[in-house]
């Protein structure tokens, strides 16, 4: 799919779990919409704190509408 995110049966599942924060800085794409404040996890503009990132026990998997690759 991408080098940031593989098709799982999950979903679009991102491949460097939940504390690779440099990574999900880098993967952030033009779709990107930052979640409510209680939901994010700092300040960066990032993968773990887009509206769209639903948390997984391993990582999360991106779920905007219309996405294929990053």
């Amino acid at each position: 799919m991408s080098k940031w995110f593989e098709q799982t049966a999950e979903g679009k599942l991102f491949r460097f779990g939940r504390q690779a924060k440099e990574a999900a800085r880098a993967a952030v794409c033009d779709g990107y919409g930052r979640d409510d404040e209680d939901e994010t996890v700092d300040d960066t503009v990032s993968c773990y704190n887009c509206r769209y990132r639903r948390w997984t026990a391993r990582s999360f998997t991106c779920m905007r509408p219309g996405r294929n690759e990053t």
